[in-house]
């Protein structure tokens, strides 16, 4: 099945301030080439682009949302930074399960003719159907090791979660695993106030893959978004600080400041 692949794993949540709170869930996630998701739909039983199936992938689901090229968009959204990557663009996302899906965070790897990764798009959403991208350029001496990005929160995600902070990104090129881990509000001494990573192991793209995945996680997508709800008002009956929402960033990509010095991939979760 070439590049693409499907990864198992799980999701964990954590916070430090202003009270101690962690969860985790399983899922089960597609690293996908788009340039063999007709391939895929054709050869494998269980998957398929833009119809129904057991899992599905619909290219209105990402990018602009309308179901137009996605590669046009990339460039586009790579442009924006001065970028072209005119090689694989792989996305790492949940898949649609018996026609539904919900993705809180997609990943674009855009590469280079030669596979050099040219950059990383993050694309968010929340639960009020919004999305939005952070743009996370590759320094020339992080091809094996990404560095860690910062920028400042642009988006809403959570009501529990104050505007009034910064990011910082970290992530592994996915391989035999993948890693992507997004801390919030850290200090000087290096806490933060609360912490996402997502993991995951590769396994091959198969049917007996895919239906033993979609069995282990039922209805991967209504769990997502269920357990969204149910962890937030586990925290509103916590008397956790509540932030109303506010309007969404003008600008569709907000783009993300290298440091200085690469990090290796970990699978910490603290």
């Amino acid at each position: 099945m070439g590049a693409s692949c499907l990864y198992t794993g799980q999701v964990m949540h954590q916070r430090r301030q202003p009270g101690s709170y962690r969860f985790r869930y399983r899922v089960f996630s597609l690293l996908l080439d788009i340039d063999e998701l007709d391939f895929l739909d054709r050869d494998l039983r269980f998957f398929s682009r833009n119809r129904f199936n057991l899992l599905s992938f619909h290219d209105r689901d990402h990018g602009p949302q309308d179901g137009s090229d996605l590669r046009r968009w990339i460039a586009r959204v790579l442009a924006t930074a001065g970028l072209e990557a005119d090689g694989p663009i792989r996305l790492l996302c949940f898949p649609r399960v018996l026609g539904y899906g919900f993705s809180p965070l997609a990943v674009w790897y855009c590469h280079a003719a030669d596979e050099r990764l040219i950059a990383v798009i993050l694309e968010v959403r929340n639960t009020f159907g919004e999305k939005h991208q952070y743009l996370l350029p590759m320094n020339n001496d992080s091809s094996r090791h990404p560095p860690a990005w910062t920028a400042p929160k642009a988006f809403h995600v959570s009501p529990f979660a104050t505007m009034d902070a910064h990011y910082r990104f970290r992530l592994r090129i996915p391989d035999k695993q993948m890693l992507v881990r997004v801390d919030t509000g850290w200090d000087a001494a290096g806490q933060y106030q609360m912490s996402a990573c997502w993991t995951g192991k590769r396994r091959p793209l198969m049917d007996a893959s895919l239906l033993r995945q979609a069995l282990g996680v039922p209805l991967q997508g209504l769990k997502i978004i269920s357990l969204i709800h149910w962890q937030a008002l586990k925290l509103w009956l916590r008397c956790f600080p509540f932030y109303r929402k506010p309007s969404p960033p003008d600008q569709e990509v907000s783009l993300t400041c290298p440091q200085a010095s690469p990090l290796k991939p970990t699978h910490r979760q603290d």
